[in-house]
């Protein structure tokens, strides 16, 4: 069979760049592995691709390639395909290993893979602040059981440190298989030393072995003014303790702030409904509000409309990051009497025979209903 040009092969010009060759390739594995694809010739296909790969992304053969073609490998062994190239030596564990994963099942080439330090988990807790706790800021206790170094072994697991006789150090026991593929390097965790390539003489009586033990920890949290809910304040390195010398991960607190009585909350800023009668409304007043850091006296205009807004500037809370102040907004709500005595009811029904008939509002009314009459 006429083998196909490996550029062709690829996808890419002779003139390709290393890093768009292996884009190709990429591209291909990811399409045509066994694993993943169902297409009758998928393991032709992939094998080509590898192939192909194998020539072009080593410098000295792709050079010998760009001179001689297929010819400069026609005695290179028995693996190849369709006689060419023996690639079954050739170590695809980078690349496979950026396309599928760390945990792909198989390693092609057999370069060795070490169990890592890892991070330890992190934590999330919810954390409830009243009002005036979530503006101001305040101290506060935790407490949370979690894992930890063991303070015996220092997370070791034992003591008399020595190289695992099983698996010499690697932490991994390999078996080897030839395939149409090429050559699979299977590995598997050593289950003696559970991939760390060491084992112990004593194991630790406190922990057991596991290098962690579960404890229940205090921290004092200094909660910043003006956190609101669904904040988040990260405590570094007071999460679950790492393993094989890794660092610990971090605590979360996520806060849930209570409802004030009277105050409601948007971001920075305050809002405040502010109960005023008839009269004040009419006559204009001055009324004492509360805000965040004192009570102030509000002039109330005479004439003010229900629904009225005053603007305090500065009177809001203050933002976490920027540490300025929001502002605070006071709405007037006229609260109409349920019941009156016979005095004040005679003074409404004189307040009947005001002319509103200039005002804004009143007109727009009644021309509107003068014209559908």
């Amino acid at each position: 069979m006429n083998k196909r040009d490996y550029y062709e092969v690829l996808g890419v010009e002779k003139t390709a760049s290393d890093a768009e060759i292996k884009s190709a390739f990429r591209r291909l594995a990811k399409k045509y592995h066994p694993d993943v694809c169902k297409e009758a010739d998928a393991e032709e296909k992939f094998k080509e691709a590898q192939e192909a790969y194998a020539v072009l992304s080593d410098p000295q053969k792709r050079k010998q390639y760009d001179q001689f073609g297929h010819q400069a490998f026609q005695n290179g062994g028995q693996g190849g395909f369709s006689g060419g190239f023996d690639f079954s030596d050739f170590d695809f564990s980078d690349i496979f290993g950026d396309i599928f994963g760390s945990g792909f099942g198989f390693n092609f080439g057999g370069s060795k893979r070490q169990n890592r330090a890892s991070r330890g988990r992190d934590r999330v807790i919810g954390m409830k602040l009243s009002f005036e706790e979530a503006v101001y800021g305040t101290t506060k206790t935790i407490k949370i059981d979690l894992m930890d170094t063991c303070d015996e072994c220092h997370g070791k697991g034992g003591k008399g440190e020595v190289t695992c006789d099983k698996c010499h150090g690697s932490g991994t026991i390999e078996e080897q298989q030839r395939t149409i593929l090429g050559a699979f390097i299977t590995k598997s965790t050593c289950p003696k030393c559970h991939g760390n390539g060491i084992i112990y003489k004593e194991v630790c009586s406190n922990c057991r072995g596991k290098g962690s033990i579960r404890k229940n920890k205090e921290y004092e949290v200094k909660i910043p003014a003006g956190v609101d809910t669904g904040n988040q304040l990260r405590m570094s390195g007071k999460g679950e303790a790492g393993t094989n010398g890794g660092p610990n991960g971090d605590i979360y607190i996520e806060f849930s702030v209570e409802p004030h009585q009277i105050f409601k909350r948007d971001e920075d800023d305050i809002y405040l409904e502010l109960p005023i009668s008839i009269t004040d409304a009419v006559l204009g007043c001055k009324k004492e509000v509360p805000t965040l850091y004192g009570n102030i006296n509000l002039v109330i205009p005479a004439g003010s409309q229900n629904g009225d807004k005053h603007r305090l500037k500065g009177k809001g809370v203050e933002n976490t990051s920027s540490r300025r102040k929001g502002d605070m907004y006071i709405t007037l709500k006229v609260i109409i009497p349920n019941k009156l005595n016979r005095e004040q009811k005679k003074l409404f029904e004189s307040l009947t025979k005001t002319d509103l008939d200039n005002n804004i509002e009143f007109k727009k009314y009644n021309d509107f209903l003068k014209k559908n009459r």
